[in-house]
Order: C-alpha cells, then structure tokens, then sequence
C-alpha cells in the first residue's frame, strides 16, 4: 500500500516506522526538515520537505497513486486541510485526520471527515482505519468510541449475547432491510446487519472478525 504521511511528530514518525515495518511504501511530509529526525537511520522511506496541503507538495509526493493518507500534525487547521485535498481533490481511498483539539470535533464530523481523537494510542489506531477499513469511527469518547459498521458472515444468525463483549463491546442499534431496531440480548443478528455500537479502543482486534470489509 503507498501511504502518505502528513507530520513528524511523535504520532507520525510512530506511524511511519509502523507502516514500513509492515512492508507498505511510506512517504513522510513534514514543514521542518529536522523532524525527520525521529524517524531514526533505519527508516527505508521517502520525506519530503513542505506543508500537506500544498498541492505542489503533495503531487511530489505521489498523491495520484496514494492508497491512504494520514494527516497527524499537532495542528487541526493543517489536518483538516490536508484531508480536505486528499479526500476532496485527489479522491484517495482511505483518510484519516488526527484530531488534537477534542472542542472541534464537531467541525471534523461536520467535514465528514475520518478522524482520531488525540491520545497515547492514536498512531495505532491510525494504522488500523488505514490498514483494515473495515468500519466508520462516528464519536470518540476516552478510551470508547461509537463506530458503525457491515456484520459479517461471522455474526450470522448468532444471538447478540453471543456477539457482545461485557464492558469492552455493546451493539446499540440495528438496520436490516430498511427497517432499524434496538436488539435485545435474544435478538438474532443477520449478515450485512448495518449495526451501531460502542466499543473500547483495545477491543477492536477480537472484532475485526464481525466487520465486513468496505
């Protein structure tokens, strides 16, 4: 996968060396050339000097062939902006903007923008809305948050109790044809369910297998 990386902070350089250690081809843009820095002399990718909302920066970059893009400055204009042209202009596949100041979120959500809420796990969850989409992160709340998503053929006819993970996972609603309900624990789930639930931010691996792939 060919991913652009938007920042050198800790949070991106984080990323960067986690994506390359997975074998993806990562470039790494960042307005201070010394923040290169932390990528370490291992780091087999590409940086690139200048801001990820500069078109000019960005084609350098490889944009028109960019499966993913993740803009993770500690600035949210720069974020916002740089994802706004990622998604907007250069239609990339996967983007994921990191959100520094939880009192804008609502400008992000208005955005329709993918985003990550400021903590010390947001490079790796980062890397996984770029690696794997297989769900649509709506609210993050602490160490939870809302996601909605497609039920795979793993959740088909199993009960919701059976599904459900106590204090880590909890389906809130359901649609199934049209139609959308509130599940009890009895309540039968059906593949491409499009169900919303609530889920901790270290549980997202034992559910994966729930998640249809976008």
């Amino acid at each position: 996968m060919y991913v652009i990386v938007v920042g050198c902070g800790d949070v991106g350089a984080q990323l960067a060396i986690l994506l390359s250690t997975e074998g993806h081809d990562v470039i790494v843009v960042d307005k201070n050339p010394d923040a290169f820095k932390r990528l370490g002399s291992t780091f087999n990718g590409i940086k690139i000097t200048g801001y990820g909302f500069d078109e000019d920066v960005l084609r350098e970059a490889g944009i028109e062939k960019c499966d993913a893009f993740a803009a993770v400055t500690d600035q949210d204009n720069s974020n916002m902006m740089a994802a706004e042209v990622a998604s907007r202009i250069y239609k990339v596949p996967k983007v994921v903007a990191r959100l520094y100041n939880a009192e804008r979120e609502s400008t992000f959500q208005q955005l329709g923008l993918d985003y990550v809420c400021a903590t010390t796990m947001v490079a790796q969850s980062v890397l996984e809305r770029l690696v794997e989409r297989h769900g649509h992160h709506l609210i993050m709340r602490g160490d939870a948050e809302l996601i909605e998503f497609i039920a795979s053929s793993a959740v088909d006819n199993k009960k919701v109790i059976e599904v459900q993970i106590p204090n880590e996972f909890r389906i809130c609603l359901v649609t199934r044809d049209g139609s959308t309900f509130i599940p009890w624990r009895e309540s039968i789930l059906k593949e491409r369910d499009t169900i919303l639930a609530i889920i901790k931010n270290e549980s997202h691996a034992l559910i994966k297998k729930y998640m249809r792939k976008a």
